[in-house]
């Protein structure tokens, strides 16, 4: 009884959580996420505003929920690739699937999403503070492959070098998706689009990367 009862309580609290989120989001992108308050939001989750700052420390959440998805993708990919599989090979396949999934982690949220999110300048940089975030998390995914004794031929700084990279891939193609998003485009349009550029994109890194890394 304990162990579903705990079950219960969970479940609730993830219901409540999603609830809140949706409805700061709706308001978001009816009112403008600057001119939303907290209290507007726990007036139409019909929660209190202490419940919204428990579930959502930070305002910007309210929007970015899944945050810590977002940041912790391109590191599990790595960390859960086959023996002898190369970081650019499966990241380059995971956004592949992404891409043919329309993943809005990815950059698939639509144009009021997308609208919402060009518009807001606390938005804008707590999405590259994300993108900064996803990338350290990859350089120490990265980092569990470097040998104990650094050498010319791979570095300390290795790990980090192929996360500003890869990173740097991945955040230019979500913003590509960005772009044609706010443009109009519809997402079977937009995927067509970005799938042979980051084709492109990924073939650049060939060369840029450290051995082992592609």
């Amino acid at each position: 009884m304990g162990t579903e009862s705990m079950g219960l309580r969970e479940s609730k609290k993830q219901e409540t959580r999603q609830l809140i989120s949706d409805h700061a989001t709706r308001l978001f992108m009816e009112q403008g996420f600057e001119q939303t308050t907290i209290a507007e939001i726990a007036t139409a989750a019909r929660v209190a505003k202490k419940t919204v700052t428990n579930y959502f420390p930070r305002k910007e959440d309210l929007a970015l929920d899944h945050h810590e998805a977002f940041t912790a993708t391109l590191a599990r990919a790595v960390a859960d690739r086959a023996a002898g599989e190369s970081a650019l090979t499966v990241l380059r396949r995971e956004f592949a699937a992404a891409v043919e999934r329309c993943d809005p982690v990815a950059g698939f949220a639509g144009p009021e999403f997308a609208r919402m999110i060009a518009e807001s300048p606390t938005l804008s940089a707590r999405l590259r503070e994300l993108h900064d975030l996803r990338e350290e998390a990859l350089a120490e995914a990265l980092a569990a492959d470097v040998p104990a004794d650094p050498s010319p031929e791979r570095p300390a700084i290795a790990p980090r070098a192929a996360a500003a990279l890869l990173g740097a891939a991945h955040r230019l193609l979500f913003q590509r998706i960005q772009e044609l998003t706010l443009a109009g485009e519809p997402n079977a349009r937009i995927a067509a689009t970005v799938a042979p550029e980051a084709t492109y994109v990924f073939d650049l890194l060939e060369a840029g990367l450290p051995a082992g890394e592609h």
